[in-house]
């Protein structure tokens, strides 16, 4: 069945190209690598990932919508790009989430982290908030300006009643190497990219942004379960057709994604880095999309956060 997939998709797609919005070597392009190489295991060995960094993801998708829909190319995308930049670039966004694209399936999704510093007095979030109020602001990092644990963190500090002087970083590593040294008093990070520094006990994961606790990180509390339960937000990657791709081809697709990610290889491999692997079939995935965008548009108003167009 799985090489069935494989080979329909291959069948359909000739010469594919998945491609990506970020540079290699990061975590959307490994996941994409990840995937790509189960695909030509499966049978589509023509199958090659395009990286094409830029506008913080938008320019993979600028590149994909002109495209012909015959599944010789698609994009994994992080689910901001449809979820919330609708909202953030209201008046520049290039592309409509649900008219320019054809849903597919998520490939995998992960939760955010809150983190302190293993100096740091607080040992929970409610210390956390408590610490916080003592002081006049509490600097703190996400991984990019307008990305989901951004909004995360500002709908914590509004909750919370905090003052929070959110300090924009490009990318993860970085904000994550000066909480460590002691430059930054929190981060708000994917979850994978701090587990490491927990388990060595250099950080402190304080909460989670998933509904319920992850089997490898038992210790660590929801957002939900710590007093925020509207804390409950996990980014997945998706996969997206250029718009009016015909059903066949999207079905060939879908099932060459489902078969990719029911592989020991992918789990495997996923786990290591504290992401699952995710399908949903391609009309719920739309309904997803629609559902997400709606959510998101209050909580980036909210903000007051105004990227520079």
């Amino acid at each position: 069945m799985a090489a069935a997939a494989g080979s329909s998709f291959a069948q359909n797609a000739r010469t594919g190209r998945a491609i990506v919005g970020f540079p290699p070597g990061g975590t959307a392009d490994s996941v994409t690598r990840m995937y790509v190489e189960r695909l030509r295991a499966l049978g589509a060995a023509q199958m090659v990932v395009d990286n094409r960094p830029g506008a913080g993801g938008r320019l993979a998708l600028e590149n994909l919508k002109p495209l012909a829909p015959d599944g010789t190319a698609f994009v994994i995308t992080p689910a901001s790009m449809l979820t919330i930049y609708p909202h953030l670039y209201a008046r520049t966004l290039r592309y409509d989430p649900l008219k320019d694209f054809t849903p597919v399936s998520p490939v995998c999704v992960f939760p955010f982290g809150l983190a302190v510093s293993s100096k740091h007095p607080a040992k929970t979030l409610q210390e956390f908030v408590a610490w916080g109020k003592t002081r006049t602001s509490v600097d703190w990092a996400s991984p990019v300006p307008g990305s989901m644990p951004h909004f995360i963190g500002t709908e914590l500090a509004r909750m919370a009643g905090l003052n929070m002087s959110h300090i924009p970083y490009r990318g993860s590593a970085p904000a994550a190497a000066d909480l460590l040294s002691g430059t930054l008093q929190a981060v708000i990070l994917p979850l994978g990219e701090m587990t490491a520094f927990h388990r060595a006990g250099e950080m402190r994961l304080l909460a989670i942004s998933s509904p319920q606790r992850l089997p490898r990180l038992q210790e660590v509390p929801t957002f939900a379960e710590s007093g925020f339960p509207e804390l409950v937000h996990e980014e997945w990657y998706g996969a997206v057709l250029p718009g009016g791709a015909a059903p066949a081809t999207v079905t060939a697709l879908y099932d060459a994604i489902v078969a990719a990610a029911a592989t020991p290889e992918i789990k495997d491999a996923l786990t290591r880095i504290d992401i699952s692997p995710l399908t949903v079939e391609p009309g719920a995935f739309r309904e997803r999309i629609a559902r997400e965008t709606a959510t998101w548009g209050p909580i980036v108003a909210a903000s007051g956060f105004k990227p520079d167009e």
